[in-house]
């Protein structure tokens, strides 16, 4: 089950913010602590909080004599204290985000925000940034939902990347398939993680030659002899500090008829 939760405090409160100004207010406001410790309290009007504190490094309620509750970050500091509480709870959260499929576990929503995840179980797969995921139910056999990545070349994988790896499929597809650049070096790029998908060099430390594998298709050869992406933003070099490939890309769009 989800095990975030959002707190909501509701009641007749004091509300003292202090920072480089003190501020204090009164009436019947509506306080939510978020699970990363975002302090809001809104009031009846508008739409923004009248105080708020953003992940506060913590927050401590006490419920001895009616409710009080206290938020720190840096030199910020939240104070609320209820004289008349309408109500406190805690509700599960999770992430909002658009729907892509079913959970194969709890049948739960599948939404994506930054990574997907389940609003019911809480399950979470994280997701790159540039992936798109399949609606078509073109499901993986274990039920969710595949991913399209491009990584050198359109790549169809499922979500659970313990159920069909992505970096196995690149590695499978380019790994030793382009040579290192140093002159003096007779190394193959190795396809490996570190921190994002890199070709670098099979005779590190003594040659550190490695690059960033760019999102998109390859597409050619760049004049360095490493390959050519075609990405979102046009024709890419595996060595983004290449100028050739931009070069080419130039060259190769029609003259205008103006």
């Amino acid at each position: 089950m989800i095990d975030d939760a959002i707190r909501v405090l509701a009641g007749d409160c004091t509300v003292i913010a202090e920072g480089t100004d003190r501020e204090e207010y009164r009436g019947r406001v509506t306080t939510m602590v978020k699970p990363d410790n975002t302090v809001l309290v809104h009031d009846v009007d508008g739409y923004q909080p009248v105080a708020w504190l953003t992940r506060a490094d913590s927050v401590s309620s006490d419920r001895a004599d009616g409710f009080a509750l206290v938020a720190k970050k840096d030199e910020q500091l939240l104070r609320i204290a209820t004289h008349d509480q309408d109500g406190f709870a805690h509700y599960p959260s999770s992430a909002a985000g658009v729907p892509v499929g079913t959970c194969p576990d709890c049948d739960g929503a599948l939404v994506r925000s930054n990574d997907v995840n389940c609003v019911d179980c809480g399950t979470r797969y994280g997701v790159p940034t540039d992936a798109t995921i399949k609606t078509d139910q073109s499901n993986c056999d274990c039920g969710l939902p595949r991913m399209r990545v491009e990584r050198g070349l359109a790549f169809n994988v499922c979500l659970d990347r313990n159920c069909e790896s992505l970096d196995d499929a690149v590695v499978e597809a380019f790994d030793r398939e382009w040579c290192c650049p140093e002159p003096d070096c007779d190394g193959d790029l190795r396809i490996l993680r570190r921190g994002g998908l890199i070709a670098g060099c099979e005779h590190y430390p003594d040659c550190d030659t490695g690059f960033a594998l760019p999102s998109g298709v390859v597409d050619g050869e760049c004049a360095c002899g490493l390959p050519t992406f075609e990405t979102r933003t046009g024709v890419r070099c595996l060595d983004a500090t290449c100028e050739r490939a931009a070069a080419r890309s130039l060259e190769a769009e029609p003259a205008s008829d103006d």
